[in-house]
C-alpha cells in the first residue's frame, strides 16, 4: 500500500462536499465537476490569450498601489 499524501484527507473532504452539494447523486457530482473544469479551462485560455497579446491582468498589489496614489 503506497504512503498516503498529506492532501488525501483534504481531497476526501472535498469529494464528500461535492457529493453532498449534489444530494448524493454521483452522476450529478461528476457532471458538475466536468462543467467546473471546462469553465476553468476557458478562463485559462482567455488569460493566456490576453498575456500573449500584451495585456497583463492587474494584481492585487498593483491595484493597491494605484489606489494609494
Amino acid at each position: 500500500m503506497p504512503a498516503s499524501s498529506p492532501y488525501d484527507r483534504l481531497y476526501e473532504q472535498a469529494c464528500d462536499q461535492a457529493i453532498a452539494m449534489c444530494d448524493g447523486n454521483l452522476r450529478s457530482t461528476i457532471k458538475a465537476l466536468i462543467m467546473a473544469n471546462e469553465y476553468l479551462e476557458l478562463e485559462l485560455q482567455e488569460l493566456r490569450a490576453a498575456i500573449s497579446s500584451g495585456c497583463m491582468p492587474n494584481t492585487v498589489s498593483d491595484e493597491a498601489q494605484s489606489n494609494a496614489a
